[in-house]
C-alpha cells in the first residue's frame, strides 16, 4: 500500500483481482429478503479496535499513522473477499469496485473513514466503511449483481480536512494542498505514504453526474436517536459552518488605578458578547448552533485591564442564508457592545464549508427501508461534517444515522450497540438495492 507507482488504477500488492464469473441475474435470494450477517459484521469491527487501540481503550489511529496503513491493509484484503477489485487513487482513498450488469452506467458509491481523531473511539466512520464493507459481501456471496456498479471507498483523512473526498470535486486544489503538518508528516507526504500522489491530485477529480448516487451510513455522534429511542436516523442534510476570528480593541491599563467607569475593558466586552451569541442563536425557531469556543486575553496579567480579546465564533445550520441572517444579528448587538464599553470589534471570516442537503428520493428509501426492516426511524439534519458532504456536488447524496449512546462521540467512550450496527447496515443494504432500481 506505500507503492508510490504513478499508475492510476494499479492493484493492492498480493491481494488477487476479484473477478465477476457467469453468475443468474436473478439471485438465489430474493431482494426483500436479503440481510447481512450482523456476528461478521461486528467481528470485523472488534478487529479494527485492534489497529491504533490506546491505554485509554479508545483509538489513536490518526491518519496517515502506522495504524492507518495496517487498518487499510486489512480493509484491502475484506474488499477482496467481497468480490471487489481494489486499488489507491491519487489522494490515497482505498477504493473496491464490483462491475454491474449493464454496461455504461455510473457507480452507486458507499463507505466513509478509518482514520480517527487522537484519543478517538472506535465507531465514528468505522461503522459506515465496516457496513458497506458487509454490503459488498451479501451481495457478492448471495449472486446478487446490481445494474450499477458498487463501489466501496475509504475516504483519506476526513478528521483533518476530508483530503480524500474533497479531491473527487476538486476542491482540495484551492487549498495548496493544507501543507500544515499533521503529526510527524505533512498532508501530502501523508498522502503518498499512503500510495497516492499528491502531485496529481487533478486527476482524482470526477465530473458531475460520474457517479450515480452517494449513500454513508454513520453514527449520529449526538444524542438524539439515544435519548428518543429511535433505531435509524433518515438524514436530512449536512449544516454548512461558518467561522469567524473575533477582534475585541479596547484599552489596557493599570487593574488598581484605573476606575471602573473609565475602563474600557475588552475582556467585560467580550463576556456580554458570548453571552448575546447564545440569547440570538436560541431566541429563534430551528437548530442552528452558535458556539464561541476559543477566547484569549491580553496581555493576560492579572493586575492589567485586558486590552484586547481574540476569540473565535461558529455558526452551524442546513439554510445558509440564516447563517448570515444569525450573523447579522449577532454583529449588530456586538456595535452596542461596543458603543456601551468603549471597546470595538472586528470579525474575519476564515472558513466556510456549504451546507449539503440529501435527495429527497433517497431519504424515502432510506425511511421505507427502516420501515420494511421493522425498524423505527425519525428524520434530522447531521451537525457534523462528513465526507457525504464533499461528493454532494457529483451526485444525489444519503446518509442513515445509527444511534450513538449517550451522544458521546470522539472519545473513548463512544459506542454504538451490536445490534444497532446490524440494523443500519441492512437499511444500508436494502437502500442501495432500491437506489440500483429507482435510478435504472
Amino acid at each position: 500500500m506505500r507503492n508510490n507507482s504513478t499508475q492510476h488504477d494499479r492493484l493492492i500488492p498480493g491481494l488477487a483481482t476479484a473477478t465477476l464469473t457467469c453468475i443468474a441475474l436473478v439471485a438465489s435470494v430474493a431482494a426483500e429478503d436479503l440481510r447481512v450477517d450482523g456476528a461478521r459484521l461486528n467481528g470485523t469491527m472488534e478487529y479494527m479496535k485492534s489497529f491504533g487501540r490506546n491505554e485509554l481503550g479508545g483509538s489513536g489511529r490518526v491518519a496517515f499513522s502506522d495504524a492507518d496503513v495496517a487498518a487499510r491493509e486489512y480493509l484491502a484484503g475484506l474488499m477482496a473477499d467481497a468480490g471487489l477489485t481494489t486499488r489507491i487513487d491519487f489522494a490515497g482513498n482505498l477504493i473496491g469496485r464490483r462491475e454491474g450488469r449493464v454496461a455504461g452506467m455510473a457507480p452507486l458509491v458507499s463507505g466513509s473513514h478509518t482514520d480517527t481523531v487522537p484519543d478517538g473511539g472506535h465507531y465514528d466512520g468505522i461503522v459506515g466503511v465496516m457496513s458497506a464493507l458487509e454490503v459488498a459481501r451479501t451481495l457478492h456471496e448471495t449472486g446478487t449483481i446490481l445494474a450499477h456498479p458498487l463501489e466501496i471507498i475509504v475516504w483519506t483523512n476526513e478528521e483533518a480536512g476530508k483530503t480524500g473526498s474533497r479531491s473527487m470535486d476538486g476542491s482540495v486544489l484551492g487549498m495548496e494542498f493544507e501543507l500544515h503538518a499533521l503529526g510527524d508528516k505533512t498532508i501530502g507526504n501523508g498522502v503518498r505514504f499512503l500510495g497516492g500522489d499528491p502531485d496529481r491530485l487533478a486527476e482524482n477529480a470526477r465530473k458531475p453526474g460520474a457517479i450515480a448516487a452517494y449513500v454513508e451510513l454513520h453514527v449520529e455522534q449526538g444524542a438524539t436517536l439515544d435519548l428518543e429511542g429511535i433505531s435509524i436516523g433518515v438524514v436530512e442534510g449536512i449544516v454548512g459552518i461558518k467561522r469567524w476570528n473575533v477582534t475585541l480593541d479596547g484599552f489596557a491599563n493599570h487593574a488598581g488605578t484605573t476606575p471602573m467607569d473609565q475602563r474600557r475593558d475588552a475582556l467585560l466586552a467580550a463576556a456580554g458578547f458570548i453571552i448575546e451569541v447564545r440569547r440570538i442563536i436560541t431566541d429563534r425557531p430551528g437548530r442552528q448552533v452558535g458556539t464561541v469556543g476559543r477566547i484569549a486575553a491580553h496581555p493576560g496579567a492579572p493586575n492589567v485591564i485586558p486590552g484586547q480579546v481574540t476569540l473565535s465564533l461558529e455558526i452551524r445550520d442546513l439554510d445558509m442564508r440564516k447563517i448570515d441572517s444569525l450573523f447579522a444579528s449577532i454583529e449588530n448587538a456586538a456595535r452596542v457592545i461596543g458603543t456601551e464599553t468603549g471597546t470595538a470589534f472586528h470579525f474575519e471570516q476564515y472558513y466556510f464549508s456549504p451546507a449539503a442537503i440529501t435527495d429527497e428520493r433517497i431519504s424515502k428509501l432510506v425511511e421505507d427501508s427502516a420501515s420494511a426492516l421493522g425498524l423505527s426511524s425519525m428524520y434530522l439534519p447531521s451537525g457534523a461534517g462528513h465526507d457525504a458532504q464533499s461528493i454532494a456536488p457529483l451526485c444525489p447524496i444519503g446518509m442513515i444515522f445509527v444511534p450513538s449512546v449517550d451522544g458521546i462521540s470522539h472519545a473513548p467512550g463512544e459506542y454504538t450497540s451490536e445490534q444497532q450496527i446490524t440494523d443500519g447496515a441492512n437499511t444500508l443494504l436494502h437502500t442501495i438495492i432500491g437506489l440500483d432500481r429507482l435510478l435504472q
